[in-house]
């Protein structure tokens, strides 16, 4: 592990002004939060955090930034609080801290819904301070290099959020370093084979041809010396992993694959770079189709360099980048160049892009998808997107994804016209919407009022911008007459299952589809995006529930007690199967049953010896475990004999009844009924909140009780 001393030498590389006693206080901090924590590998786990900040000062980043990584683990698996930072460090650190620690938590590679919430909330962790996306991917590249120690499903798991997430969102930030190295460690766990492989074949190649990348570069330093042109030149192989996608995309075998070498000329002036360009492709045959001006057309990164492949020795095709030396500053650390220090000061980088603006340009488009599909679609097509750049007739720049077509460029201009698009001319020539632009193209769109989007074109754009503005116009356009067929379809559908269609119970369904409010149930319903099965289910879940064949003893429900032990239920916290439980034994009295969130067992902390570890038998329990509910009910004749009755159609007893409080206009009453397990509890308050005479049920807990 690195010491503190050497962590501050690294800093006052390229930060003599540095702030060495924060660092030194951070070090020791986080070392005495997570003392007696250790890694898998058996490594003391401030290890990592120490290794993350080492991995950042590559980057030379600020003080603030190499703070938040030696702390970022430590409001999530130490005692320390985020006041406990905010009073140490200041709010700044405890920001970021606190930023790293939602992001720790957020389950990116959970499916569906939550996955795209998560993509939302992942963006706005972004928005308000980039660096906590730059402590983040550190973290995952130390976890990513040291992961060999973890069991081999999670090890595939991380590995595969890596590649569709952590390493694209790097990439879109400029960090291709960092891009490249997570794709490549990620390779390695979920396709070792293939990745040994290429190396092998690497190495057979080595062997055969010598040494190409020496060769080529010695080439083309004599190139440069003889147009007296000051550079420096390096060449690599290019990764595995980059090789292995090539060979997938194109089909090749690694034999008839070209240009699996990369190499860099780096000079002084954004004129050297062209006149570098010219003594190459004096010198050896362009390629045709692989040439791209990121000079003159940057990307939104703060990405500059010029890209060509020629066919150097042997016909070979090699891809040769050529750029200055501040662009290459921001092409190795992207957006966070803005952030890097050189000699004590804030590098004035005329290419590093404001993180702001960056945030906004990826955002922008972004921020009108209707629901969280949208969103999720709208972030992927973004990060993995591989930019072209066409011209409006007046010269603007519009940048777009590969594949995009005039209508995609169309929205990129204006939702407004790209609504009334009808027609396009490419370089003064008129061309079909489905047409795939090219870069350097000038494209002019052609309107017409009363043009509405055609269902049709979402399978002709590619971003995610214009996906959502057609799919939102096309909801819009057809909503009223799907809200109306939905009303129909619903009602039927609950007047089937004995049911009331109301408008409570419509937002209790839009509540538990994740949906905004009860007219998108309708209209999903009616434009056959919702069937009238999946909104009765949200509301009473057991109409489709399977039975379990194995039915559980009463007698013996939970699993880890001894053959003498009994037990029973607290009733301060009425645990249910399902739910996750401890207990607690008492002498001569057995084992009592406590749910593992209850503030009853805060008495019993410094009482390890008498804590159990239990868990419920798995099976269908019978209705036996009584649960009190807290019910605020409508003052009105019958509604006490409707909710009764309910409560019996969701086949649970009612064991118990006391009024709490009666009103004028309504009755607040405990009913204690008789459950199978937590589902059973979930689907019983789910079909009481549709109701439309109840204003409110919650369980109750009575912490009053003797356990």
């Amino acid at each position: 592990m690195i010491d503190v001393e050497d962590l501050v030498t690294l800093v006052r590389n390229y930060n003599p002004r540095t702030n060495a006693d924060l660092i030194r206080k951070a070090y020791d901090y986080g070392k005495r939060m997570h003392e007696g924590q250790f890694r898998r590998s058996g490594e003391p786990y401030f290890t990592h955090p120490v290794a993350v900040a080492a991995i950042l000062t590559e980057q030379r980043l600020d003080d603030a930034t190499i703070v938040t990584a030696l702390l970022h683990d430590t409001i999530e698996d130490t005692k320390s609080t985020y006041s406990d930072i905010a009073r140490e460090f200041g709010e700044e650190i405890a920001e970021l801290v606190d930023g790293v620690t939602k992001l720790t938590n957020l389950q990116l590679s959970a499916t569906s819904n939550k996955q795209s919430e998560n993509f939302r909330k992942l963006f706005m962790a972004m928005s308000k301070d980039l660096r906590v996306i730059l402590v983040k991917l550190a973290d995952r590249l130390h976890n990513m290099r040291t992961i060999r120690s973890l069991p081999h499903e999670k090890q595939v798991r991380k590995a595969r959020e890596t590649m569709d997430i952590f390493a694209p969102l790097a990439g879109r930030m400029g960090m291709q370093w960092m891009r490249e190295e997570l794709e490549d460690l990620s390779f390695r766990v979920i396709n070792p084979e293939a990745r040994a492989s290429i190396i092998r074949r690497f190495i057979t190649l080595q062997k055969e041809s010598g040494d190409v990348i020496q060769r080529i570069t010695a080439d083309i330093r004599a190139e440069l010396d003889k147009a007296g042109i000051r550079a420096d030149v390096f060449g690599r192989a290019k990764k595995p992993y980059s090789i292995w996608r090539k060979m997938q995309e194109k089909q090749l075998t690694f034999s008839r694959l070209s240009d699996i070498y990369g190499f860099r000329v780096i000079c002084e002036t954004e004129a050297d770079c062209y006149r570098i360009l010219g003594v190459i492709h004096t010198r050896w045959r362009a390629v045709p189709g692989r040439f791209k001006d990121y000079i003159s057309q940057p990307k939104s990164n703060g990405y500059r360099s010029i890209h060509t492949t020629v066919s150097g020795r042997d016909g070979k095709r090699v891809e040769v980048q050529i750029r200055t030396r501040q662009m290459h500053e921001v092409a190795e650390s992207g957006v966070a160049a803005h952030w890097s220090y050189r000699d004590g000061v804030r590098v004035q980088n005329p290419f590093a892009v404001d993180p702001a603006r960056w945030l906004a340009t990826l955002t922008e488009r972004l921020d009108n998808g209707d629901d969280t599909d949208d969103f999720l679609e709208n972030v992927k097509l973004e990060m993995y997107s591989d930019q072209v750049f066409c011209f409006t007739p007046k010269g603007d720049v519009i940048q777009l994804p590969k594949g995009a077509t005039p209508i995609d460029f169309a929205y990129s201009i204006h939702t407004r016209i790209g609504n009334s698009c009808v027609g396009a001319k490419v370089d003064g020539i008129r061309v079909p919407l489905w047409t795939r632009l090219k870069n350097g193209q000038s494209v002019e769109i052609i309107t017409a009022a009363g043009q509405r989007p055609q269902a049709t074109w979402l399978d002709i754009v590619v971003t995610g911008r214009a996906k959502a503005a057609i799919r939102r116009s096309l909801r819009q356009e057809d909503r009223e007459r799907f809200i109306k067929l939905g009303q129909e379809l619903a009602r039927a559908a609950f007047e089937h299952h004995g049911r009331k269609l109301t408008e409570k119970a419509l937002r209790t369904a839009a509540r538990t589809l994740g949906l905004s409010d009860e007219n998108e149930v309708l209209a999903r319903l009616g434009s056959a995006e919702l069937t009238t099965r999946e909104v009765i289910e949200a509301i009473y879940p057991e109409l489709a529930r399977a039975e379990p064949e194995h039915e559980v003893d009463a007698r013996r429900p939970v699993v880890g007690l001894t053959a003498d032990q009994t037990f029973r239920r607290a009733q301060c916290c009425q645990p249910l199967p399902g739910e996750r439980i401890v207990g607690i034994t008492y002498r001569g009295q057995g084992v009592v049953v406590h749910a593992i969130d209850c503030p009853s067992l805060a008495e019993f902390e410094d009482q390890p010896a008498r804590w159990i570890d239990l868990h419920w038998h798995s099976g269908r329990h019978p209705a036996v475990y009584n649960v009190s509910l807290n019910v605020t009910i409508a003052n009105d004749a019958g509604v006490l004999g409707r909710i009764c009755t309910l409560i019996g159609q969701q086949k649970a007893n009612i064991s118990d009844l006391t009024f709490v409080d009666r009103k004028p206009d309504f009755y607040r009453l405990v009913i204690e009924v008789e459950l199978r397990d937590a589902e059973h509890l979930h689907m019983l308050l789910t079909a009481l909140e549709a109701e439309s005479d109840v204003a409110h049920v919650e369980r109750h807990r009575d912490l009053t009780r003797k356990p």
